[in-house]
């Protein structure tokens, strides 16, 4: 064990972490998410939700702030409301964004979030339920 590392973190996520290098991707998958067969690198996090995952991620995850959009979600269907989860997210990432990269989510529709994810370096599943969960979040440099 290490001090100040959450438990949430598994030691194999926080290796993949360490590994990842300037804009690659790590995607965090809702538990509907087809994530094994669209992913390079495949972790699951039993028990676990994506905001709180979110969270301790973001203590060490710096976000690319050479991009607009660092943080990307899946864009729900039209007419259908924003979905709460969102929220939720947005305020984990602005108390945790020390360089201030986070302006706003990227939106993608279902079919290009999985091409894009297919390119991620590391997915990892939750068991989070709510509808539209999947978040990526692009690595910048500290």
């Amino acid at each position: 064990m290490l001090r100040g590392i959450p438990g949430i973190i598994s030691p194999d996520l926080m290796k993949y972490m360490m590994e990842m290098g300037h804009s690659d991707v790590l995607v965090l998958a809702d538990a509907n998410f087809p994530a094994i067969s669209n992913a390079k690198r495949y972790l699951k996090a039993d028990g676990v939700e994506i905001p709180d995952l979110l969270d301790a991620i973001l203590t060490y995850f710096p976000l690319d702030g050479y991009v607009k959009k660092p943080v990307k979600l899946m864009r729900n269907l039209p007419g259908e409301p924003l979905p709460e989860i969102w929220e939720s997210y947005k305020s984990i990432i602005e108390k945790r964004d020390r360089e201030q990269a986070f302006k706003d989510f990227g939106l993608s529709d279902r079919l290009p979030f999985y091409e894009e994810t297919r390119n991620a370096y590391l997915v990892v599943q939750t068991v989070t339920t709510a509808r539209y969960a999947n978040i990526s979040l692009q690595k910048g440099v500290i």
